[in-house]
C-alpha cells in the first residue's frame, strides 16, 4: 500500500504557508525518502486552508501513479470533510444564511479526488512525545519539521 504523509505550517499574521509531502513505499530507504520531501509555499492561506491546500497539491503531483493510498494527516478538518459532504452537496455549499462556505472550491476538488482515487485516511496525532511515536508518526514528523522549516526560513529572509 502506498502511504501519503502531508502536513503544512502556517504564520497566521502573513497569511503564507510551506506545506510538505512525501510517498512512502513499505520498501523505501529513510534517507531517500527523506531527500524526496517536495516543498511548496502558499499564499493567502489560513491553517485550516493550508492543510487541505497541501493535500490537493500532493494529489495533484501523484495521482497519475497511484490509485489507491492511505494518507496521514493530523488534519482534523480533512477527516470532517468526509463526514460533511452530504449536507454541504445537498446545501450547495451554502451556510444557513445562505453564504457560500469558505473554501468551496477547495472542498469540491477534495471530493473530486475521492470520488476517483481509493483513498484511506490515517489519523495522525501531532506533538506526541519522542517515546510514545510509532513508525508512522515517525515519518510524519519528516513533514512537519520539513514544513516548519521552510516557513522559519521564509520568515528569517524576510526579516534581513
Amino acid at each position: 500500500m502506498i502511504k501519503l504523509f502531508c502536513d503544512g505550517s502556517v504564520n497566521p499574521q502573513l497569511k503564507i504557508g510551506f506545506g510538505s509531502y512525501f510517498v512512502f513505499e513499505d520498501n523505501s530507504d529513510l534517507e531517500i525518502l527523506k531527500k524526496s520531501i517536495k516543498v511548496k509555499m502558499f499564499e493567502n492561506t489560513s491553517s485550516t486552508k493550508l492543510e487541505l491546500e497541501v493535500l490537493l497539491w500532493a494529489l495533484k503531483q501523484e495521482s497519475d501513479k497511484i490509485q489507491k493510498l492511505e494518507v496521514y494527516t493530523d488534519c482534523q478538518n480533512i477527516l470532517s470533510l468526509l463526514q460533511r459532504r452530504e449536507k454541504l452537496e445537498s446545501n450547495k455549499f451554502k451556510t444557513s444564511t445562505n453564504k457560500t462556505v469558505k473554501n468551496e472550491l477547495l472542498y469540491k476538488e477534495f471530493y473530486s479526488f475521492i470520488d476517483v482515487l481509493e483513498i484511506d485516511f490515517i489519523k495522525i496525532k501531532g506533538h506526541k512525545a519522542s517515546k510514545k511515536k510509532d513508525e508512522f508518526d515517525k515519518l510524519f514528523n519528516l513533514v512537519d519539521k520539513a514544513s516548519r522549516k521552510a516557513l522559519r526560513q521564509y520568515l528569517n529572509n524576510e526579516e534581513k
